[in-house]
């Protein structure tokens, strides 16, 4: 998990550096088209029809769109914002499936969710401060980020013990493929013409394919509630890789709104685990 967080944040700096020159939707596309490829090499033979195999279609599509979008999205808010402030905000996903989830899977919410979606919202208005000098209305694309995430990770939800979860994460990257150049046209047509940007490009889908594989292995081994803590170690990879390669470190002001929104979640994942019945 902690690999495939790094992965994940490596391509996230890639991808920073990138946009100024290329789409967004053109990274992204890149990044789902080598993923996709490299999970049809290590589950088609084994498992063939079964892969794309679904009892919810619909709810694979809108789920697989919501995070094509979402990722679209990010890697915008990475063009105008510093990555571990667009990072960071977009943590705030757990918490609103957390509170979502009381009138959409109808789970009871408890104080404690509360408590969280209250320390997190602090921390993105710390970051962002709406009515600043420093605020631009691009800080709300990771806000926008954060709900479309959440949605995503609702509906995949939904989908556990219907779908096999191979299945579940292969849609996203197959619809990406698909979807990307008829929504975003001409996306795909930029070709570098810088070699260095020829290796990062190649880069992102690499990345993005072994974050993606770490991932569904780290799954295999250990059940999520004790897997999600560590997806905030990805928060302290674009923290010091924006510091290393940008020479950006947020102020004062937003590490603390950093450290209020990694906190709740963190505070929401482990009182949720030490309150479950075993």
């Amino acid at each position: 998990m902690v690999l495939a967080t790094f992965c994940f944040g490596c391509l996230d700096t890639m991808s920073k550096y990138l946009v100024a020159y290329y789409p967004a939707s053109a990274l992204v596309w890149l990044r789902y088209v080598l993923q996709t490829l490299v999970m049809m090499a290590i589950f088609l033979p084994r498992m063939g029809a079964r892969l794309v195999r679904t009892s919810s279609p619909v709810v694979q599509l809108l789920r697989s769109l919501m995070l094509v979008f979402s990722s679209v999205v990010f890697v915008v808010a990475l063009n105008h914002m510093q990555i571990a402030e667009v990072a960071s905000i977009v943590f705030l996903a757990p918490i609103i499936v957390a509170l979502a989830g009381g009138s959409l899977l109808g789970e009871r919410v408890s104080a404690r969710t509360w408590f969280a979606l209250a320390g997190g919202f602090t921390g993105v208005l710390l970051i962002i401060r709406p009515g600043g000098s420093a605020f631009t209305w691009w800080a709300l694309l990771p806000l926008g980020c954060a709900f479309l995430f959440a949605g995503y990770q609702i509906l995949t939800r939904k989908l556990a013990g219907r779908d096999d979860p191979i299945t579940t994460l292969f849609f996203p990257g197959l619809i990406a493929v698909v979807a990307i150049p008829p929504v975003f046209p001409g996306s795909i047509s930029s070709f570098p013409a810088v070699p260095l940007h020829g290796v990062m490009l190649a880069g992102i889908g690499v990345l993005g394919a072994v974050g993606h594989f770490l991932l569904i292995r780290a799954h295999g081994f250990a059940p999520a509630t004790l897997l999600a803590p560590f997806g905030y170690t990805q928060l302290l990879v674009v923290l010091s890789l924006g510091w290393v390669v940008f020479g950006q470190l947020p102020d004062g002001i937003a590490l603390t709104g950093i450290a209020l929104i990694a906190g709740s979640g963190l505070g929401l994942i482990i009182t949720a685990r030490s309150s479950r019945p075993y």
